[in-house]
C-alpha cells in the first residue's frame, strides 16, 4: 500500500510539473489521470502493481 501511496505522489508531482512547467494543458493531465484509473482496472494492474514493487524492493536495498 505504501509503495502505490507514494507512486501515486510521485507520478502526481511529475503531471503537475509538466503542467506548470511545459506547458501541458489542464485535460492533458485529467486525461493522464482518467488512462491510470482505467490501467489499473484492467487485467494488467496487479502486473504493473507487482513490478512496481519489485522495483522499490530493488532500491531499498541498494546501498548508496
Amino acid at each position: 500500500m505504501l509503495v502505490s501511496v507514494s507512486a501515486a505522489v510521485l507520478l502526481g508531482a511529475l503531471v503537475w510539473l509538466l503542467w506548470r512547467y511545459a506547458n501541458v494543458r489542464a485535460w492533458h493531465a485529467a486525461l493522464c489521470a482518467l488512462f491510470g484509473f482505467y490501467l489499473a482496472s484492467s487485467s494488467s494492474g496487479p502486473h504493473i502493481a507487482g513490478a512496481l514493487q519489485a522495483l522499490a524492493r530493488t532500491i531499498s536495498t541498494l546501498h548508496l
